[in-house]
């Protein structure tokens, strides 16, 4: 008897796979809600001040999709960053409420400046959620449910398109003798952001990735579009009329016109943009040769946001869409080596903290990075690192927690072509700058102990994994 039951148990599971492929690819989008109250932490700059104003509202972006044998979320929070914490709890959830399992799920934060922190310490990765972390987590959770329930027949295109004009290396060589010393009293080779106009500018220190990657769903037979998710290596615009302002940035404003631009009419349910910091740790938007003009509050997040929507609602009407996509994943948590101050820079930061303050109220960066110095001892040998790859088609998706260099994510689409592919940054958590050993060479702001916490081959370490993680999907591919 106990055969005869399995035996059926076996056909209906049978009967429920084929049914599911049967339906085909199927994709929902939708979003949430996660502005705090004000009063919270912006971290955006060197010390943390208070929110007193929201300027636009701060969301969760998500989009589900469904092959009939595997589903994947993406999910973007406008957030300068997550802790890893955050990531785990909410893909608990999603785990618990729709079956998608953890490394199917991807969490990215934009970068924006202008929000309140959800990071708590990033490198206690066992550290309880406060309060907001919690509704982040749930808010996450809440989105990918809903995009779930609008799961539909859908088609699905990918493209790209180089937007160069609003992308700027912020690494500097300056003109010999001419670089100010850094916060511990020596001199780098390059400095980051040396002033627009500066006359003692040499060249940039790296490249630009100029590079704008469109992952877009539509429904069946030219129907209407599910969502968008665009991949830009810009770091943040800035900008905001005060220090307390809330605000999405650039990417609320691209997320919200590029939807007006290809979806006028508005949809039941409605098409959701979003758009992810690609690898821009060292990329910013401002032109350090031909400074531009004063501008009002706002006015270049808006320049930057409506410009790149314009030209990648141009990229979609060129899209060819198809429906015969499979999907897969691959997630790992690689070791890497934390760094510890010498028994010198510890003298230094305790040497540098003892001194008496001139001006408690002026910002001063040595007594800043005496601080960080002094904190960093206080930190792991070595932590796991949330490393992650998604396939869409044959499009692969490679993630870091970090604020990743351009280069870094160049070399990960040349390393796995003629796949198309591009990189997330801040993805499953907040681990500071990640420049490649050469940027730890030159120095600057990017590789300075309590700026930059994981050892100086972690980028080299990082991405051998990651590129190994996308071969083990191509080769998955192939074998199907």
């Amino acid at each position: 008897m106990k055969q005869v039951v399995k035996g059926i148990i076996a056909v209906l599971i049978g009967l429920l796979a084929s049914r599911g492929h049967a339906e085909g690819f199927r994709a929902g989008a939708a979003t949430a809600n996660i502005t705090p109250a004000l009063g919270g932490d912006i971290i955006g700059g060197f010390r943390p001040i208070p929110s007193t104003n929201i300027h636009d509202q701060l969301h969760v972006r998500c989009l589900v999709l469904d092959d009939g044998d595997k589903k994947l979320a993406i999910v973007i929070c406008d957030l300068l960053g997550i802790h890893h914490g955050i990531s785990t709890s909410a893909r608990a959830q999603i785990q618990e409420r729709l079956g998608i399992p953890p490394e199917a799920v991807l969490i990215s934060a934009t970068h924006t400046h202008s929000a309140t922190s959800a990071l708590g310490n990033r490198f206690d990765l066992n550290q309880s959620l406060n309060d907001y972390q919690k509704f982040v987590a749930s808010r996450i959770a809440d989105a990918v449910q809903c995009a779930h329930n609008q799961l539909r027949p859908a088609e699905f295109a990918f493209g790209t398109v180089d937007i160069p004009e609003h992308v700027f290396n912020r690494r500097w060589f300056l003109r010999p003798g001419t670089m100010p010393p850094n916060p511990f009293g020596g001199i780098d080779q390059v400095k980051m952001n040396p002033g627009a106009g500066n006359a003692n500018l040499v060249e940039p220190a790296g490249p630009i990735d100029p590079i704008v990657s469109v992952l877009v769903v539509r429904e069946p037979n030219q129907g209407p579009l599910i969502g968008l998710h665009a991949t830009y290596s810009l770091h943040y615009v800035g900008g905001v009329a005060s220090g307390g302002d809330v605000s999405a940035d650039y990417y609320g404003m691209f997320s919200e016109y590029v939807a007006r631009l290809l979806s006028p009419e508005p949809t039941d349910p409605p098409f959701v943009a979003m758009l992810a910091n690609g690898t821009s740790g060292d990329i910013n938007n401002i032109n350090f040769r031909t400074p531009r003009g004063r501008q009002a509050p706002y006015e270049q997040m808006r320049v930057v946001a409506h410009d790149v929507a314009e030209k990648v609602a141009a990229l979609v009407a060129s899209l060819k869409f198809r429906g015969d996509i499979t999907l897969d994943s691959r997630y790992r948590e690689l070791e890497i080596g934390y760094r510890r101050p010498s028994e010198a820079e510890l003298a230094w930061a305790k040497e540098t903290l003892a001194k008496p303050v001139d001006d408690p109220k002026k910002l001063d960066l040595s007594v800043v990075y005496a601080e960080r110095t002094l904190g960093m001892a206080e930190g792991p040998e070595r932590l796991p690192v949330a490393l992650q790859v998604l396939r869409i088609g044959d499009v692969l998706i490679g993630t870091m927690p970090n604020e990743v260099f351009c280069e870094i994510g160049i070399e990960f689409r040349d390393r796995v072509a003629p796949s198309p592919a591009y990189m997330i940054s801040l993805a499953h958590g907040y681990l500071g700058y990640l420049p490649t050993p050469r940027h730890h060479e030159l120095g600057g702001y990017e590789t300075w102990l309590g700026t930059n916490r994981l050892e100086k081959t972690a980028s080299v370490k990082m991405l051998d994994a990651l590129v190994e993680m996308a071969k083990e999907l191509q080769t998955a591919s192939a074998a199907k």
